[in-house]
C-alpha cells in the first residue's frame, strides 16, 4: 500500500498510546542530557562504524511491515547476501493494520538493537507510515551512546532526521533491506557506507547505456533552478515527513544545512502545498542549498502546474543553488545520503559531493 493511502487511513486514529505519552519524559530529558546542538560546526557529532563482511545487523520494522512473512525472510536473505549476519527484531513478524505492531513494540525492538552490544548495524525492513508515532519512545541518549550505521528511506526519514537532531549520530537514507540492490546501488552503498570514501558524489545519474545518434537519456537528467556553490551539512529525505517534523522536538535545525528532498505518491500541489508549509516556517530561508532528488507517482487530475514548475516557484528565487533529479527517492537505483554530513552543492554543474567523514 502505498504512504499516501496509509496516512488518508488515519485521520480518526489516535497519535499515541498511553504509554507512549509516559515515554516522552524520559526520552526528552534523557535526550537533553547528551547536550548536543545540531548546528553546523559538528561538535559532537558521531560516526558509526563502517560496515564490513561478518558483521550482524539488527532488522526492524519501525513503520508499517511488509505484507507476509516470506517478504520478510527475503529481506534477511538480502541483508545476508551483503555479507552480514542477520539478528532479527523480537517484533519482526506482528502487523497491526497498517502498522508493524503496536507503537511500543517497535520501539522497542529499535531501542533493543542499540543497546545490543552484538548488533552493529540497524537496517529497516521498509518504509510505510508510523515512524513519527514512535519518535517520543526512542532512547535518544542510548543511541549516542551506541551509534550505528542506521539505513532506510521514505518514512524513515523521521528517525534518520530525529535522532541526528536529538543524539548527534549521522544516519544513512538509502535502500530498505526488502528491495533488491541494482548495480548502481550497490556501488554507492559501498563507497559510502562499506569505504567510507571522500570527497565523493552523491547520487548522480548512472551512465546512460543506450547512446547512440538520435537516443540520449531522458529519465535521470538535472535541473539546474539556481546556480552557485554552498557547503552545509544534510538533512532531509522524504518531503512529506520532513513537513510533519515542523513545530516538533525532533524537527532539525534547516539554518545553513543542504535540505535534500524527495516523494512518491504526491501531487504537484500537494508539494506546492508542503513546501509552502516550509516556506511559511522560515525554513526555506534558512539553509544554503536545496537537492531535489525523484518525485515519482505524482501524477494528477486535471488543470495543474507541472512538478517542474513548482519545484522552481517555491525555491529557485531563494538565493541559494538549488537542483533536481539526484539518485535518491522511489527508485530502483538510489544513492546513500548520510544525515548530518558535510556537503558540497553546485548549482552550476548540478553536483552534490559529500565532504565528510561519515564511517569510522
Amino acid at each position: 500500500m502505498q504512504r499516501r493511502r496509509l496516512i488518508k487511513s488515519l485521520i480518526a486514529a489516535p497519535l499515541m498510546a498511553a504509554a507512549g505519552s509516559e515515554a516522552l519524559g524520559a526520552s526528552a530529558v534523557a535526550a537533553d542530557e547528551t547536550g548536543f546542538s545540531a548546528d553546523n560546526s559538528g561538535k559532537g557529532l558521531l560516526r558509526p562504524k563502517r560496515l564490513q563482511k561478518g558483521m550482524t545487523v539488527g532488522l526492524v520494522t519501525p513503520a508499517s511491515n511488509a505484507w507476509e512473512d516470506e517478504d520478510i525472510r527475503f529481506a534477511s536473505d538480502v541483508v545476508r547476501s551483503l555479507g552480514f549476519k542477520v539478528k532479527e527484531g523480537e517484533n519482526l513478524y506482528r502487523r497491526s493494520q497498517y502498522l508493524a505492531g503496536p507503537d511500543a513494540a517497535r520501539a522497542q525492538d529499535f531501542n533493543a538493537m542499540f543497546a545490543d552490544p552484538e548488533v552493529d548495524a540497524v537496517f529497516c525492513l521498509r518504509g510505510g507510515y508510523g515512524t513519527p508515532r514512535i519518535l517520543p519512545m526512542l532512547d535518544y541518549a542510548g543511541i549516542r551512546r551506541n551509534p550505528k550505521v542506521l539505513l532506510g528511506y521514505s518514512d524513515i526519514t523521521a528517525l534518520l532526521n530525529a535522532i541526528y537532531h536529538r543524539s548527534g549520530v549521522v544516519t544513512f537514507h538509502g535502500p530498505i533491506a526488502a528491495q533488491n540492490f541494482t548495480d548502481y546501488t550497490y556501488s554507492e552503498y559501498q563507497k559510502v557506507l562499506a569505504h567510507g570514501e571522500r570527497p565523493v558524489l552523491l547520487g548522480a545519474p548512472p551512465p546512460f547505456e543506450d547512446a547512440a545518434p538520435g537516443r540520449v537519456e531522458k529519465e535521470n537528467r538535472i535541473t539546474r533552478f539556481a546556480g552557485g556553490r554552498a557547503r552545509g551539512r544534510l538533512i532531509g529525505g522524504n518531503l512529506t515527513l520532513m513537513a510533519s517534523l515542523l513545530g516538533t522536538p525532533y524537527c532539525p535545525d534547516y539554518r545553513g544545512k543542504i535540505l535534500f528532498l524527495e516523494d512518491v505518491g504526491e501531487a504537484p500541489y500537494r508539494v506546492d502545498r508542503m513546501l509552502t508549509q516550509m516556506w511559511l516556517a522560515g525554513k526555506l530561508q534558512q539553509v544554503a542549498g536545496i537537492a531535489f532528488g525523484k518525485f515519482t507517482e505524482a501524477d494528477s487530475d486535471g488543470n495543474t502546474f507541472s512538478m517542474e514548475h513548482v519545484l522552481r516557484e517555491r525555491c529557485a528565487d531563494l538565493g541559494v543553488p538549488v537542483v533536481r533529479g539526484l539518485m535518491f527517492g522511489h527508485v530502483k537505483d538510489q544513492t546513500v545520503v548520510p544525515v548530518g554530513a558535510m556537503a558540497e552543492l553546485d548549482g552550476d554543474a548540478g553536483t552534490l559531493v559529500l565532504r565528510d567523514q561519515v564511517v569510522v
